[in-house]
Protein backbone atom coordinates (compact mmCIF):
# COMPACT_ATOMS: atom_id res chain seq x y z
CA UNK A 1 0.00 0.00 0.00
CA UNK A 2 1.18 3.33 -1.30
CA UNK A 3 1.25 6.22 1.86
CA UNK A 4 0.43 9.72 1.71
CA UNK A 5 4.04 10.90 2.10
CA UNK A 6 5.09 8.32 -1.04
CA UNK A 7 2.56 10.25 -3.13
CA UNK A 8 3.92 14.07 -2.51
CA UNK A 9 6.36 14.55 -5.15
CA UNK A 10 10.30 15.65 -3.95
CA UNK A 11 10.22 18.43 -6.09
CA UNK A 12 6.68 19.44 -4.75
CA UNK A 13 8.18 19.62 -1.65
CA UNK A 14 11.52 21.90 -2.64
CA UNK A 15 9.31 24.21 -4.45
CA UNK A 16 7.08 24.86 -1.54
CA UNK A 17 10.18 24.86 0.85
CA UNK A 18 11.86 27.67 -1.48
CA UNK A 19 8.58 29.44 -1.48
CA UNK A 20 7.84 29.40 1.70
CA UNK A 21 11.08 29.03 3.60
CA UNK A 22 9.66 26.66 6.14
CA UNK A 23 11.51 23.36 6.68
CA UNK A 24 10.97 20.69 4.62
CA UNK A 25 8.96 18.48 6.99
CA UNK A 26 6.36 21.38 7.62
CA UNK A 27 6.58 21.57 4.31
CA UNK A 28 5.78 17.93 3.62
CA UNK A 29 2.59 17.84 6.39
CA UNK A 30 1.31 21.13 4.61
CA UNK A 31 1.37 19.22 0.88
CA UNK A 32 -0.21 16.17 2.30
CA UNK A 33 -2.79 18.46 4.24
CA UNK A 34 -3.14 20.22 0.96
CA UNK A 35 -3.25 17.17 -1.08
CA UNK A 36 0.04 18.08 -3.13
CA UNK A 37 -1.44 21.81 -4.41
CA UNK A 38 1.77 24.22 -3.81
CA UNK A 39 -0.69 27.14 -3.23
CA UNK A 40 -3.02 25.73 -0.63
CA UNK A 41 0.13 24.02 1.07
CA UNK A 42 1.38 27.78 1.16
CA UNK A 43 -1.48 28.89 2.86
CA UNK A 44 -1.69 26.17 5.38
CA UNK A 45 2.08 27.09 6.56
CA UNK A 46 0.91 30.60 6.46
CA UNK A 47 -1.63 29.68 8.68
CA UNK A 48 0.15 27.61 10.70
CA UNK A 49 2.95 30.75 10.82
CA UNK A 50 0.70 33.15 11.71
CA UNK A 51 -1.03 30.59 14.85
CA UNK A 52 3.15 29.85 15.95
CA UNK A 53 3.93 33.59 15.71
CA UNK A 54 0.41 34.64 18.41
CA UNK A 55 2.11 32.06 20.42
CA UNK A 56 5.51 33.55 20.64
CA UNK A 57 4.54 37.61 20.76
CA UNK A 58 4.34 37.98 24.64
CA UNK A 59 8.09 36.52 24.40
CA UNK A 60 10.41 39.26 25.04
CA UNK A 61 12.74 40.72 22.22
CA UNK A 62 16.12 41.94 23.33
CA UNK A 63 18.54 41.11 20.47
CA UNK A 64 18.47 41.12 17.06
CA UNK A 65 20.22 43.60 14.51
CA UNK A 66 20.24 47.40 12.49
CA UNK A 67 20.05 46.81 9.13
CA UNK A 68 20.59 49.35 5.86
CA UNK A 69 19.07 49.69 2.34
CA UNK A 70 20.46 51.85 0.04
CA UNK A 71 17.94 51.96 -3.39
CA UNK A 72 18.18 54.26 -6.72
CA UNK A 73 21.78 55.23 -6.67
CA UNK A 74 21.82 56.72 -3.47
CA UNK A 75 18.35 58.43 -3.56
CA UNK A 76 16.86 56.30 -1.00
CA UNK A 77 18.03 54.97 2.01
CA UNK A 78 16.47 52.93 4.75
CA UNK A 79 17.77 52.34 8.54
CA UNK A 80 15.92 49.48 10.68
CA UNK A 81 16.30 47.94 13.45
CA UNK A 82 14.63 43.92 13.70
CA UNK A 83 14.71 42.14 16.98
CA UNK A 84 14.62 38.68 18.31
CA UNK A 85 14.77 36.89 21.41
CA UNK A 86 18.95 35.75 21.21
CA UNK A 87 21.76 36.68 19.75
CA UNK A 88 22.47 33.13 18.16
CA UNK A 89 19.64 33.96 15.93
CA UNK A 90 20.50 37.35 15.40
CA UNK A 91 23.60 36.38 13.75
CA UNK A 92 21.70 33.45 11.47
CA UNK A 93 21.59 34.47 7.73
CA UNK A 94 17.55 33.49 7.57
CA UNK A 95 17.67 36.47 10.16
CA UNK A 96 19.99 38.65 8.31
CA UNK A 97 18.07 37.92 4.89
CA UNK A 98 14.73 39.16 6.62
CA UNK A 99 16.29 42.56 7.76
CA UNK A 100 17.19 43.16 4.47
CA UNK A 101 14.36 42.00 2.66
CA UNK A 102 11.97 44.47 5.01
CA UNK A 103 14.40 47.13 4.72
CA UNK A 104 14.62 46.94 1.16
CA UNK A 105 10.30 46.52 1.18
CA UNK A 106 10.14 50.17 3.03
CA UNK A 107 12.58 51.45 0.87
CA UNK A 108 10.01 50.47 -2.55
CA UNK A 109 6.76 51.04 -0.20
CA UNK A 110 7.31 53.97 2.08
CA UNK A 111 5.35 53.16 5.09
CA UNK A 112 4.87 56.02 7.90
CA UNK A 113 3.88 53.41 10.64
CA UNK A 114 5.16 50.18 11.91
CA UNK A 115 1.65 48.98 12.53
CA UNK A 116 -2.11 49.74 13.16
CA UNK A 117 -1.30 49.81 16.71
CA UNK A 118 0.45 53.08 15.80
CA UNK A 119 -1.16 55.33 13.71
CA UNK A 120 -1.19 58.46 15.35
CA UNK A 121 -4.91 59.77 16.88
CA UNK A 122 -5.12 63.05 14.54
CA UNK A 123 -4.35 60.65 11.27
CA UNK A 124 -7.43 58.28 12.52
CA UNK A 125 -9.36 60.90 13.50
CA UNK A 126 -8.72 62.58 9.93
CA UNK A 127 -9.57 59.17 7.50
CA UNK A 128 -12.05 58.26 9.35
CA UNK A 129 -13.93 61.53 9.16
CA UNK A 130 -13.37 61.81 5.20
CA UNK A 131 -14.64 58.54 4.85
CA UNK A 132 -17.70 59.01 6.28
CA UNK A 133 -18.33 61.65 4.54
CA UNK A 134 -17.74 59.95 0.98
CA UNK A 135 -20.09 57.26 2.83
CA UNK A 136 -23.00 59.18 4.23
CA UNK A 137 -22.94 61.11 0.56
CA UNK A 138 -24.32 58.06 -1.09
CA UNK A 139 -27.78 58.30 1.19
CA UNK A 140 -26.83 54.40 2.61
CA UNK A 141 -27.84 53.74 6.43
CA UNK A 142 -25.81 54.76 9.31
CA UNK A 143 -24.79 51.07 9.77
CA UNK A 144 -23.74 50.11 6.06
CA UNK A 145 -21.70 53.57 6.60
CA UNK A 146 -19.70 52.02 9.34
CA UNK A 147 -19.04 48.89 7.65
CA UNK A 148 -18.00 50.93 4.42
CA UNK A 149 -15.65 53.11 7.14
CA UNK A 150 -14.21 49.62 8.51
CA UNK A 151 -13.27 48.44 5.34
CA UNK A 152 -11.98 51.85 4.02
CA UNK A 153 -9.79 52.02 7.40
CA UNK A 154 -8.69 48.43 6.80
CA UNK A 155 -7.15 49.72 3.17
CA UNK A 156 -5.68 53.02 4.56
CA UNK A 157 -3.11 50.55 6.96
CA UNK A 158 -2.98 48.55 4.49
CA UNK A 159 -1.04 51.59 2.73
CA UNK A 160 0.80 53.16 5.47
CA UNK A 161 1.61 50.08 8.06
CA UNK A 162 4.44 48.26 7.31
CA UNK A 163 2.83 44.69 8.62
CA UNK A 164 -0.05 45.30 6.86
CA UNK A 165 1.27 46.00 3.40
CA UNK A 166 2.24 43.17 0.36
CA UNK A 167 6.03 41.85 0.55
CA UNK A 168 7.34 43.39 -2.98
CA UNK A 169 8.89 40.44 -3.25
CA UNK A 170 5.82 37.71 -3.10
CA UNK A 171 2.65 39.91 -3.38
CA UNK A 172 0.56 37.36 -1.65
CA UNK A 173 2.54 37.63 1.38
CA UNK A 174 2.18 40.61 3.85
CA UNK A 175 5.03 41.36 6.19
CA UNK A 176 3.33 40.43 9.25
CA UNK A 177 3.01 37.21 7.78
CA UNK A 178 6.49 36.86 6.35
CA UNK A 179 7.77 37.45 9.76
CA UNK A 180 5.25 34.86 11.26
CA UNK A 181 6.90 32.03 8.59
CA UNK A 182 10.19 33.33 9.57
CA UNK A 183 8.86 32.95 13.54
CA UNK A 184 8.04 29.35 12.77
CA UNK A 185 11.27 28.01 11.28
CA UNK A 186 13.63 30.07 13.94
CA UNK A 187 11.54 29.15 16.96
CA UNK A 188 11.96 32.46 18.21
CA UNK A 189 9.13 35.62 18.16
CA UNK A 190 10.42 38.79 15.65
CA UNK A 191 9.38 42.19 16.09
CA UNK A 192 10.12 45.40 13.95
CA UNK A 193 11.30 48.24 16.48
CA UNK A 194 11.79 51.13 14.48
CA UNK A 195 12.96 52.61 11.51
CA UNK A 196 13.63 55.65 9.21
CA UNK A 197 13.42 56.37 5.62
CA UNK A 198 14.91 58.91 3.56
CA UNK A 199 14.80 60.36 0.09
CA UNK A 200 17.43 62.90 -1.65
CA UNK A 201 15.19 66.55 -2.24
CA UNK A 202 12.33 65.21 -0.63
CA UNK A 203 10.45 67.94 1.82
CA UNK A 204 10.55 65.40 5.09
CA UNK A 205 11.40 61.81 6.29
CA UNK A 206 9.42 59.13 7.61
CA UNK A 207 10.59 57.93 11.05
CA UNK A 208 8.04 55.24 12.68
CA UNK A 209 8.40 53.35 15.87
CA UNK A 210 5.79 50.74 17.81
CA UNK A 211 4.53 52.36 21.00
CA UNK A 212 6.53 50.26 23.27
CA UNK A 213 9.56 51.89 22.24
CA UNK A 214 7.85 55.60 22.73
CA UNK A 215 6.15 53.83 26.60
CA UNK A 216 9.94 52.84 27.04
CA UNK A 217 11.47 56.35 26.23
CA UNK A 218 8.69 57.91 28.43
Amino acid sequence: MTTVSEKIDAKLVKELREKSGAPMGDCLKALQEAHGDIEAGFVVLRKRGMATAQKKAARSTNEGAVGTYIHAGGKIGVLIEINCESDFVARTDDFQDLVKDIAMHIAASDPRYVKPEDVSKEDLDREKEIYRAQAAATGKPAAVIEKIVDGKMAKFYEEVCLLEQPFIKEQTVTIKELIAQKVAKMGENITVRRFARFKVGAPDWTVAQTRAVEAAAE
